[in-house]
C-alpha cells in the first residue's frame, strides 16, 4: 500500500511532530550504537531544509510508565546537534506545559527534542488522552521510527486520530520499499537465508516466504529442530521438540511449491558452551548426526561452501539471523562467511534486522549491503504480511 510521505506536503513554518527511533544503545551517559540516529538525519535534514519546525519524540529502553533519568533522551539531543550541524533544545517532558511551551516557541527550521514517551504510562496502553496532548504540539505528524511500527502506541498510532495530515519519512519509505516491493517482486533467483535460534519465531516468515522464494537457507539452532523433523538426531543441540511438526509441514510446503530448502550438511560441534564467559569446551566438525554430549553452535566449512554459491548466482538475497553462536569467536566463522557473500555479490541485499544487522556490522561488510532494516520484532512481521499498525494509520497516497 502506497503511504504518503514528506515530499507529498507542505511544512514550512508547521509544527512538524516526528516519532522516530532514537531507542539506543547507552553506556553511561555514552551512546555506543548511534545506528538508529543517523538512519533518521535524511528527515530530520529534509523537514529542517524545508523550513518546518521539527519536534522529534521517541523513546528508550523501559522505563515502565515513570520517568527514569537512566532512560533520559538528554544525551541524545547533544549528539543529534552534533550530527545536525544545529542546536537541538530539549523539553524535560513530552506532554505538558514545559513540551507546550518549547514547541510554541520554535522558529522555522528549529529542532527540538522531547523527553522519552515511555516516561508516561499512556504511551504504552495507547491512551487517547495522552495522544491527544502529543498530537496538541504539532500540526502535522511524521513517523518514522520503523523499529516500532508494529506497536499501537500512542506516539506511533494514537496520534494519528488528532491530526489531519499523517505521512511517514524516508526511513519508512526505505523499509517499506525493501521488505515490500523489492520481496514481492524480486530480481530471480531470490534467496533467502534465515537463522537463529528458534522456528517458532520464525516459522510465519517462513510460511510467508516460501510464497516467493526461489531457495531458503536455514542456519543457527532452528536447523536442529528442521533435523529432528527429517528424522536426525541433534544430540544436546538447542532445538524445539514440540515444534517438530511445524518444522515437517514447512519441509513439506517447500517441496510442493518447488522451493530448494537447503539445511546444514555439516556443523560445528562442541562437548561444552559457557556463553557468558565466551568459550566453547572441544570442537570439532561432524556431518550427518550428532551424538549426545555435543551440541551444534556453527555451519561446518561444507555448509559454507555450499551457501555461498546459492548467494553468488542470487539476483536478490534476504537474509535473517545468524548463522550460529557469532558472538563467541570460534564459532563465528558461519555467519561471517554468509555476511561476507552477501556483501560481495552482485545481488540486491536486504538485512532483515535484530542480530543479522548486528552481525554484518561486526563482520566489517556492513558498507556493501543495499540495505539494512532498522526493525527486529517490526521487519519480522511486516515481512510475514502482518499489517503494522504505525503504518496502517498513516495517510494513503
Amino acid at each position: 500500500m502506497a503511504i504518503k510521505t514528506i515530499k507529498d506536503i507542505d511544512v514550512k513554518g508547521k509544527r512538524v511532530l516526528v516519532r522516530v527511533d532514537f531507542n539506543v544503545p547507552l553506556s553511561g551517559m555514552q551512546i555506543t550504537d548511534d545506528t538508529r540516529i543517523v538512519a533518521a538525519l535524511p528527515t530530520l535534514k529534509y523537514l529542517v531544509s524545508e523550513g518546518a519546525r521539527v519536534i522529534i519524540m521517541s523513546h528508550l529502553g523501559r522505563p515502565k510508565g515513570e520517568p527514569n533519568l537512566e532512560f533520559s533522551l538528554g544525551p541524545i539531543a547533544n549528539a543529534l546537534s552534533v550530527k545536525l550541524g544545529q542546536p537541538v533544545a530539549f523539553a524535560g517532558d513530552c506532554v505538558g506545559s514545559s513540551a507546550e511551551g518549547a514547541a510554541n516557541s520554535l522558529g522555522d527550521g528549529h529542532v527540538l527534542l522531547l523527553e522519552n514517551v515511555r516516561f508516561h504510562k499512556g504511551e504504552t496502553d495507547n491512551d487517547p488522552e495522552f495522544a491527544k496532548q502529543l498530537a496538541s504540539l504539532g500540526d502535522i505528524y511524521v513517523n518514522d521510527a520503523f523499529g516500532t511500527a508494529h506497536r499501537a502506541h500512542a506516539s506511533t498510532e494514537g496520534v494519528t486520530k488528532y491530526l489531519d495530515t499523517c505521512v511517514c519519512g524516508f526511513l519508512i519509505e526505505k523499509e517499506l520499499t525493501f521488505l515490500g516491493e523489492k520481496t514481492s517482486n524480486p530480481d530471480r533467483p531470490f534467496v533467502v537465508i534465515l537463522g537463529g535460534a528458534k522456528v517458532s519465531d520464525k516459522i510465519m516468515v517462513i510460511d510467508a516466504l516460501l510464497e516467493k522464494a526461489d531457495q531458503i537457507l536455514i542456519g543457527g539452532a532452528m536447523a536442529y529442530t528442521f533435523k529432528l523433523a527429517q528424522g536426525g538426531k541433534v544430540g544436546d543441540s538447542l532445538a524445539e521438540p514440540d515444534k517438530v511438526e511445524t518444522a515437517r509441514l514447512a519441509l513439506e510446503k517447500a517441496k510442493a511449491k518447488g522451493v530448494e530448502f537447503l539445511l546444514p550438511e555439516d556443523n560445528l560441534v562442541c562437548n561444552a558452551l559457557d556463553f557468558k564467559a565466551g568459550t566453547l569446551g572441544e570442537t570439532k566438525i561432524q556431518e550427518g548426526d550428532i551424538e549426545d554430549g555435543w551440541e551444534g553452535v556453527d555451519i561446518g566449512p561444507k555448509t559454507i561452501a555450499t551457501y555461498r554459491k546459492a548467494v553468488e548466482n542470487a539476483k536478490t538475497v534476504l537474509w535473517n539471523g545468524p548463522m550460529g553462536i557469532f558472538e563467541i569467536e570460534e564459532s563465528s566463522k558461519g555467519t561471517f562467511a554468509v555476511a561476507e557473500a552477501v556483501a560481495e555479490g552482485n545481488a540486491l541485499s536486504i538485512i532483515g534486522g535484530g542480530d543479522s544487522v548486528k552481525a554484518i556490522k561486526q563482520s566489517g561488510y556492513s558498507e556493501k549491503v543495499s540495505f539494512m532494516s532498522t526493525g527486529g520484532g517490526a521487519s519480522l512481521e511486516f515481512l510475514e504480511g502482518k499489517a503494522l499498525p504505525g503504518v496502517v494509520a498513516l495517510d494513503q497516497a
